[in-house]
């Protein structure tokens, strides 16, 4: 996955070391777009440079620079300030900073204030909060769209009920495991279960085998995010801490499923308010393939989901999808047998599997991409 850069090309300016370069090198400002990044300290090059056009989003800045930018003719929407998040971010989230305070309990993170401002917020419907809401979901979407810019990205669902310690989530695992060790970025909906297990295999990948094993037992310590996600989170964050250097993988949670925490093995995690916008999204970008693990209401949802614009080709080449467990999907939620009839003499008929065991998904997929 491509180290976050300079985007000189398509003029955003997203930290100050982007800034710096962009001065630097360029001279101007003049039509670049500046997103959250702490202007305090730069007064000279502000009242030095030319902004014409420029657009700063939640910019702190001094007054005089912001009087001088202004009168240049570019526009500054200034921090929101009292927000337990930044709608106008540049990056995506990382683990770090949403779980920011755990020692302290879960509930003092920013991950947990973000969502009771979304609950408060929701509840009395201010049309101000859902503007705020949906230039932050916007934001992010740019932001992981930047990330993922020429990378090969397969979706890994499945529900969040797996928990720690079975043999269920330490397949789930070296499923993610294996498919990072391939080349690919695995991307999952950034929650407990399935998703964790996923995202913690993408960053066992540069370790060797015996590192996962080690991790799985320390991690069934504290088998699911109930009744404490801070122990839940606070297992994962030793994980991380006895083995610092993971692998990279994409998490997509929501705050919409404000039970449900993120887990800290996505080194790259795009939170979103809006649930129907992070579910198109994580689709989407899987332009490599999906794998469905067991699951339930969700993953039905986003066996379909994916299975519409594949069955219209409305993105293109329909994509590969790959459902693990035959009972589960014939049997206790049978949607193996619509995905077979509406793919039925179509050119995703070639590109839908159906595989017994969570090991044979990796060949499954590459016979697919064909």
């Amino acid at each position: 996955m491509p180290a976050h850069a300079a985007h000189h090309d398509d003029r955003e300016i997203e930290t100050l070391d982007d800034f710096d370069a962009t001065v630097s090198a360029r001279g101007t400002l003049a039509g670049f777009r500046v997103q959250a990044v702490d202007l305090t300290d730069r007064t000279r090059q502000l009242l030095a440079t030319d902004t014409t056009g420029a657009v700063f989003l939640g910019c702190p800045m001094r007054e005089d620079a912001a009087a001088k930018v202004r009168a240049d003719g570019a526009m500054v929407f200034p921090p929101v300030p009292n927000l337990p998040f930044n709608p106008y971010r540049g990056l995506l989230y990382s683990p770090d900073e949403l779980f920011d305070g755990l020692a302290k309990g879960y509930e003092e993170t920013p991950d947990a204030r973000a969502y009771a401002w979304f609950q408060r917020t929701k509840a009395d419907g201010d049309i101000f909060a859902s503007m705020l809401r949906s230039i932050h979901d916007d934001a992010v979407s740019d932001a992981l769209d930047e990330l993922l810019r020429g990378t090969r990205v397969v979706g890994v669902m499945g529900g969040h009920a797996m928990a720690r310690g079975t043999q269920a989530y330490a397949g789930a695992a070296r499923l993610g495991r294996e498919l990072t060790r391939s080349g690919l970025t695995v991307a999952t909906g950034g929650g407990p279960g399935a998703m964790e297990a996923a995202n913690l295999g993408a960053y066992a990948a540069p370790y060797d085998d015996d590192m996962l094993t080690e991790a799985l037992r320390l991690l069934a310590e504290a088998p699911g995010f109930t009744p404490s996600i801070t122990d839940w989170a606070a297992a994962a964050f030793e994980v991380r801490a006895r083995w610092p250097k993971g692998g990279t993988s994409v998490g997509i949670p929501t705050w919409f499923y404000g039970h449900e925490p993120p887990n800290p093995f996505a080194s790259h995690i795009a939170k979103y308010f809006a649930n129907a916008t992070r579910e198109d999204g994580l689709l989407a970008r899987s332009n490599a393939g999906v794998v469905f693990l067991p699951g339930a209401a969700g993953t039905v949802q986003e066996i379909f989901d994916n299975a519409t614009p594949n069955y219209y080709e409305s993105r293109g080449e329909p994509t590969p999808m790959v459902l693990v467990d035959r009972a589960h999907w014939t049997e206790r939620l049978p949607a193996w047998p619509l995905l077979t009839a509406l793919a039925r003499e179509r050119s995703m008929e070639s590109r839908i599997a159906l595989v017994d065991r969570i090991e044979e998904a990796p060949a499954a997929l590459k016979r697919l991409a064909g």
